[in-house]
């Protein structure tokens, strides 16, 4: 017999304790900062401008909020992660730091609606089927700039593996994908944006080992044309 089962149970995320409560401490900003969420926000730092938005696409917990928070970058905060239980612990935890709940939104960036002047999408295209759709969705969404941190190679490698770090009894894969540098640039290209790389600073370009797999992390800084100086 057939059934339909829910899109949840199939969410790697959705069936990991340690990562809960890992995203519940940094939504409580009692985790040590991740060097990639540093990385973002000086480059936001220069870019931002007061009153302006930033969507961050697969936001977790939300808990990069307070990389803005510590930095004073005058960016309103919007997040979206499609993990129903990383979205409830930001709701309940970072409305004592000033993020209104209504802000942490549940769904798939491929869904997203409406426009942010800045757009942050950091690990997270690297573990989904493909980037093309997403990316196209957070292009439509970006007034400003587009800064992503993901796995980059010369060439494209995908993979599709059992994550072997979810909690007891759960049998799931997972994507790991590296994608081509140059197929990025022009994608970013052909829909008006410019592109610069910066050297990741947690592995200086070297591969990192993510749930036993390399992963090349790289930080992609793309701005609308029209907006650049």
């Amino acid at each position: 017999m057939i059934r339909v089962g829910r899109a949840d149970d199939y969410n790697i995320w959705s069936h990991s304790r340690h990562m809960r409560d890992l995203y519940r401490a940094r939504a409580r900003d009692e985790a040590e900062e991740m060097t990639c969420a540093g990385q973002a926000a000086q480059i936001l730092a220069e870019l931002a401008k007061p009153g302006e938005t930033l969507f961050d696409a697969g936001c977790g917990s939300g808990w990069f909020f307070h990389a803005l928070r510590r930095r004073s970058i005058p960016l309103d905060y919007w997040g979206m992660d499609k993990t129903e239980a990383f979205i409830e612990i930001g709701r309940q935890e970072l409305a004592a730091f000033g993020l209104p709940p209504e802000r942490l939104l549940l769904g798939e960036i491929e869904y997203a609606e409406g426009a942010a002047d800045h757009v942050l999408c950091m690990n997270v295209l690297s573990n989904i089927d493909h980037w093309m759709r997403a990316l196209d969705r957070l292009c439509a969404v970006a007034r400003r700039s587009l800064i992503l941190r993901e796995s980059v190679r010369p060439m494209a490698e995908s993979t599709l593996v059992t994550d072997r770090f979810l909690d007891p009894g759960v049998d799931l894969k997972v994507h790991v994908n590296a994608y081509a540098r140059f197929e990025l640039e022009q994608f970013l290209i052909a829909r008006g944006f410019s592109v610069r790389w910066e050297v990741d600073w947690r592995t200086g370009g070297a591969p990192e080992n993510v749930i036993g797999y390399p992963h090349w992390w790289n930080f992609l800084v793309a701005e609308k044309k029209d907006m650049v100086g």
